[in-house]
């Protein structure tokens, strides 16, 4: 199996492609935008696109797709376009690089299974430290088959910091700030505000926009995404992606989450009124206990996107102080996060967090 076509973001890929050609690309990237855009599929493709046997040297618009690199690269294979993306922790607590290298290709065979089309990570899954140790020390040896080794990091926010874990981390952030000749990395996230400023600091960021809607038609066009979703009549489809088509896959689970996520933003923008503060209490207490902080998770992610949303909303409609108090809410749905990887109860957190929002962004 391969993977799916990249489709829009023509613009974005000349520009790539062209630094690529000419030696001006970044060693580290951070292709940042909405989830669901495929930032993860063109961090793939400009990997591609370095390797290809021709690409640069004949300073090609795209990779080849012909030679042996190009061939290994879109089925998920080469050796030296490394691919991480969050995954569930494994349960030993310092796994070796063979341990991570084999749990990760459990994960792209899986995607490569769902025919490219795979959901989002959910809220248990992360970056965790030992993977980071992996990459580092993969990033030390020498390509396999290509002239280069292309590292991409999909969902970068999602790197859980660890006690003792210093030193790991660092070497991370020397690797960004100085990757070795010949390596690329290029990470993606949709959620910017949640990087370390350490992170945003040693990258290139590139935003990657909305597909439009030509983009979109020639998506739902692709004979597997045609089959996948045949059930649901095109303009719903189009409608319901918004130019994020990787959102059409996300299921069931998070489709709750955000349905779960807006009854909490509605909550904590409810007025300070007594029925207001029923709307809180009524919200944190639906949250569950410590044993469903997997849900709990996905409607944390979803609340941040809201909040994005909703900050944009308010600054396009002129309302700039109640944009920034919205997007002031955004660290306090972070620290919630990191807490809620622990063994804490999701409503008595949601309680606390509900009450924070609801005075930061309230004037």
């Amino acid at each position: 199996m391969s993977l799916r076509p990249l489709f829009g973001h023509h613009a974005i890929r000349r520009r790539l492609a062209a630094a690529a050609s000419d030696g001006r690309l970044p060693a580290s990237l951070l292709l940042q935008g909405r989830r669901g855009v495929g930032k993860q599929r063109l961090a793939l493709w400009l990997g591609q696109y370095l390797i290809c046997d021709r690409a640069t040297n004949e300073r090609l618009p795209a990779p080849c797709g012909e030679c042996q690199q190009c061939r290994y690269a879109e089925r998920a294979v080469h050796p030296d376009l490394h691919w991480f993306f969050p995954r569930p922790r494994l349960k030993d607590s310092d796994p070796s690089t063979d341990d991570v290298k084999a749990d990760l290709g459990e994960g792209i065979a899986e995607r490569m299974e769902a025919e490219g089309l795979w959901a989002p990570s959910v809220g248990t899954e992360g970056l965790y430290i030992g993977v980071v140790r992996a990459l580092v020390q993969m990033a030390s040896v020498r390509p396999a088959m290509a002239r280069r080794s292309v590292f991409v990091v999909g969902d970068c926010e999602r790197m859980v910091s660890q006690e003792g874990a210093d030193q790991a981390a660092n070497a991370f952030l020397k690797l960004l700030e100085e990757p070795p000749p010949g390596t690329t990395l290029i990470l993606t996230t949709s959620e910017p505000g949640a990087l370390l400023p350490t992170i945003k600091s040693r990258v290139v960021s590139v935003r990657v926009p909305a597909l439009t809607r030509p983009d979109m038609e020639a998506f739902l066009a692709d004979p597997v995404v045609e089959r996948k979703l045949s059930r649901v009549p095109r303009e719903e489809v189009i409608a319901r992606a918004n130019g994020a088509p990787g959102d059409l896959f996300a299921g069931e689970s998070m489709g709750a989450a955000f349905a779960n996520a807006r009854v909490l933003l509605d909550a904590a923008l409810a007025p300070r009124t007594p029925d207001g503060t029923t709307a809180r209490i009524k919200a944190a207490a639906k949250q569950g206990v410590a044993g469903a902080r997997g849900a709990f998770s996905d409607t944390l992610d979803a609340l941040t996107h809201l909040l994005h949303t909703r900050t944009q909303q308010l600054v396009h409609a002129g309302r700039e102080s109640d944009a920034r108090r919205t997007a002031s809410a955004l660290p306090l749905v972070e620290a919630a996060k990191s807490k809620a990887q622990n063994n804490v109860s999701p409503n008595l957190l949601t309680a606390s967090l509900l009450q924070a929002m609801h005075r930061t962004m309230h004037p």
